[in-house]
C-alpha cells in the first residue's frame, strides 16, 4: 500500500464518518420533535410542597417531644401533603394523561394541610408549608378535572 492509497482509505473513512454523523443528527431531532405538554410551574410548586412540608414534618415531630401536642395535626396533614406532592410532581414530569385527577385529589389535600399550618403559623415553618400549599392549590385548580 502506497502513501496516496493510504490518505484515500484515511479520506473515504473520515467522510463516511462525518455522514453517519450527519444522518444520526438528523435523526435524533427527528425523535424528539415534539411540543412537550410538561406543567414546569406545577412541577416547581409540587416540589415546593414537598420540601416545606417534610421541614414542617420534622419541625413539629421535635416541638410534640418538647411537649406541644397542638402540632400533631399539622403534622399528619403535612406528611399526607409530602406522600401527595410527590406523586404530583411525578405525575406531572411524565406528562401523565392522569395528572388532571391527581390535581383534583391534590387540592383537597392541598387546602387541607394550609388550614391545619394556619392553625400552628405562629411557628415559620408551618406557616411556610401552609403558603406552599395555597400556591400548589392554584396551580393544580388551573388543570384539574
Amino acid at each position: 500500500m502506497n502513501r496516496r492509497e493510504l490518505l484515500l482509505g484515511a479520506a473515504a473513512m473520515a467522510a463516511a464518518a462525518t455522514a453517519g454523523k450527519a444522518f444520526a443528527a438528523g435523526h435524533d431531532h427527528m425523535a424528539h420533535d415534539h411540543k412537550s405538554k410538561r406543567n414546569e410551574k406545577l412541577i416547581e410548586v409540587a416540589s415546593d410542597c414537598v420540601l416545606k412540608a417534610n421541614i414542617c414534618v420534622q419541625h413539629c415531630i421535635v416541638a410534640m417531644g418538647q411537649g406541644e401536642k397542638d402540632l400533631a395535626a399539622c403534622a399528619a396533614s403535612s406528611s399526607q401533603l409530602v406522600a401527595m406532592c410527590a406523586a404530583l410532581q411525578h405525575f406531572a414530569s411524565a406528562e401523565s394523561k392522569f395528572l388532571p385527577q391527581m390535581a383534583k385529589l391534590a387540592m383537597d389535600i392541598c387546602k387541607d394541610c394550609e388550614d391545619e399550618c394556619k392553625k400552628t403559623e405562629r411557628h415559620p415553618e408551618c406557616k411556610a408549608c401552609g403558603e406552599a400549599c395555597a400556591a400548589c392549590y392554584k396551580e393544580c385548580k388551573k388543570i384539574a378535572a
